[in-house]
């Protein structure tokens, strides 16, 4: 079959490499006229990575990345809250937690996609379903028509809001930095990944490897765009987290300006359906969630690899965009609204609140982390 695929983020990228390898014709188009790096790093589950296996790319983005085998909770202080050694969860499943930065992801889809694929400066104005195929319209006057729609085009997807306007992203409460930062001239932990959790905010780091490390800072905020966090500098930050623990600080000393993004968290309430006709959601404008979970560009992943599953095992296309739509959507409604509930929890700041929090995750018992774990990693 022939597939048109709006967006080329991980979704759209991995979509298009799992169909045209079950021989399908895909074509990719992509609103901006180039592809360009973004500064952050992404963490691919266990989960994940054995979806790669499946598609055959497992390797080549292990190459690129960074094993993450034990994930911590601390305090401000850098007191332990919660530490899970995932390796041997992860030994037994046979793939890792692997971290890496989004822009060598999309380097490692992009060199195993066929030239042609990829159609760049394409936003998508409209489309249009008929009987037996989709009509795609663009800014630029020209359209395309093949046997299917994919919409991987993110948490404001067009195709999603043509066919669900009410659909709009959905705002966490707190606002976020990010940054990728040479850190190798400090004492970090090679392979753990950690989030601090403070009355003044929430500061994570995960190692990418190369000295490199992926930090995010979230703040509370009431409302969305707030101007004055809209103006903050790394300056602003660093001041901020000036008393979170070590190497915290450090960090931030190390990073510059020009490295640092800036954005709310947003995910958008679960739908209810996914496949429409001819049409099918996927990735983020499916199921964007929070990034509490580390589980956004994992999903869209699994969505890959399940879709091409789904089409191997039903040769008619909306009987196959059903079956999807029932495997996927009760795992990624759990997913969604956990996150979304987990971040609510982290980013407490009432001082008793903060306390009886940190009291509780203390006391987490094992079989609770190895309960969640299980509903992530195995697939």
């Amino acid at each position: 079959m022939h597939f048109l695929i709006i967006g080329a983020g991980i979704a759209g990228l991995t979509t298009a490499l799992a169909l045209h390898r079950q021989g399908h014709q895909v074509d990719v188009y992509e609103a901006a006229p180039s592809l360009r790096e973004i500064g952050a790093g992404v963490v691919l589950g266990a989960n994940a990575m054995q979806a790669l296996g499946h598609l055959g790319l497992h390797d080549a983005v292990h190459a690129a990345g960074f094993a993450v085998k034990r994930i911590s909770l601390l305090d401000e202080h850098g007191q332990v809250l919660n530490d899970i050694d995932t390796r041997p969860f992860t030994e037994r499943l046979g793939y890792d937690n692997l971290a890496i930065h989004r822009a060598d992801l999309q380097r490692v889809l992009l060199e195993h996609l066929p030239p042609g694929v990829l159609h760049l400066g394409k936003p998508l104005e409209r489309f249009e379903q008929h009987d037996n195929q989709v009509t795609a319209y663009f800014a630029d006057g020209s359209s395309a028509a093949a046997d299917a729609l994919l919409a991987a085009d993110g948490i404001r997807s067009r195709v999603r809001l043509q066919l669900l306007p009410h659909t709009q992203p959905r705002y966490a409460g707190y606002t976020c930095w990010r940054g990728v930062t040479d850190g190798a001239a400090l004492q970090t932990l090679a392979g753990r990944s950690t989030e601090s959790w403070g009355a003044a905010g929430r500061f994570g780091m995960v190692p990418l490897g190369n000295g490199q490390v992926y930090w995010f800072a979230c703040i509370n905020s009431k409302t969305p765009q707030n101007p004055v966090y809209k103006g903050f500098r790394l300056a602003d930050v660093q001041q901020h987290f000036a008393n979170f623990h070590a190497p915290i600080p450090e960090l931030l000393a190390l990073t510059t300006d020009e490295q640092v993004i800036w954005g709310d968290i947003i995910d958008l309430k679960p739908l209810k359906h996914f496949a429409y006709g001819r049409v099918l959601l996927l990735g983020d404008a499916a199921h964007a969630t929070t990034p509490n979970m580390g589980q956004g560009a994992g999903q869209a992943v699994e969505d890959a690899a399940m879709l091409a599953q789904c089409l191997r095992e039903q040769t008619n296309l909306h009987a196959a965009f059903r079956l999807f739509e029932q495997r996927r959507l009760p795992r990624t409604t759990r997913i969604v609204r956990q996150s979304w509930q987990l971040g609510q929890v982290a980013q407490f700041s009432q001082p008793w609140l903060v306390t009886l929090r940190n009291a509780v995750m203390r006391r987490v018992p094992n079989s609770v982390n190895t309960q969640q774990m299980q509903f992530l990693y195995e697939r």
